[in-house]
């Protein structure tokens, strides 16, 4: 009996919060109706994409970075939710097939497709009594999508107290500021590279390590794999300067988007 209840105990220790989780998709409806009724008022829409991402690394790191970065920053806020990933993003054109359309596995979706999805995604959450939807996008090819779809929103609930806020400051931090640190501490800009570099491979280790085939690190890269950069020195503890300036300069970002409202 007593190893019984030992064992019960120790199920129920490390059995997670459901009732502390940022993700919408974890809660059912009326979870949900009684946290915006309770003051959580702002849901992060996470936009990843599906696309290679070098021979060492998941196709999905976007969407699995997206969402782990959203939570971080919901828990930082402490008044925020986070929206299923948006997976699918334009990626190039199919016919003939460009930019990561050249290599399997990358999945696209026209411009005006996922704008209407972002639009229609918004709508929903404005409909469910939330009144800030930051669009936090980890991809640099959609920024500019982020941002019109924001706008139109925000036209169109100009009577609300609703509104939309394209949080560019999310790719930015990962772009300048995560690059800035890495030459400071004596990278090149070769090595750090755009895509499948130094930065990108330590973000997915520091996120995830299962996302990234450490025994494929030691070959040289080749941009004919998809690989804009040189991961090799990549490590999870370069990530994690990344991931928290992507963090720190995002929550302060949406804060001051709320401010402005």
């Amino acid at each position: 009996m007593r190893r019984a209840l030992a064992a019960l105990a120790l199920i129920v220790a490390l059995s997670p919060a459901r009732a502390a989780t940022v993700f919408v998709d974890e809660l059912t409806w009326t979870e949900l109706r009684d946290r915006v009724a309770a003051g959580t008022t702002t849901i992060l829409v996470p936009v990843g994409g599906s696309e290679q991402n070098g021979p060492h690394m998941a196709l999905g790191k976007h969407n699995a970075r997206a969402r782990a970065l959203a939570e971080r920053v919901a828990i930082a806020l402490g008044d925020a939710l986070v929206a299923p990933v948006v997976a699918y993003a334009p990626e190039g054109n199919l016919a003939p097939p460009t930019a990561h359309m050249r290599f399997p596995g990358t999945v696209t979706v026209p411009t005006a497709a996922f704008e209407s999805t972002l639009e229609s995604i918004a709508q929903s959450y404005k409909l469910a009594g939330f009144r800030d939807v930051a669009f936090l996008g980890d991809h640099g090819g959609y920024q500019g999508s982020l941002t019109a779809v924001a706008q139109r929103l925000n036209r169109a609930w100009a009577k609300s107290p609703a509104r939309a806020h394209a949080i560019v400051d999310y790719y930015r931090a990962a772009e300048t500021d995560f690059a800035a640190t890495l030459r400071a501490r004596g990278y090149s800009d070769q090595e750090i590279g755009t895509h499948a570099g130094l930065a990108d491979t330590s973000l997915a280790l520091a996120i995830d390590a299962a996302l990234v085939r450490t025994d494929k690190l030691a070959a040289p890269p080749r941009a004919a794999d998809g690989t804009y950069g040189d991961p090799r020195r990549a490590s999870a503890e370069l990530g994690v300067i990344g991931v928290n300036a992507i963090v720190d300069r995002t929550v302060e970002a949406i804060r001051t988007a709320r401010r402005r409202r």
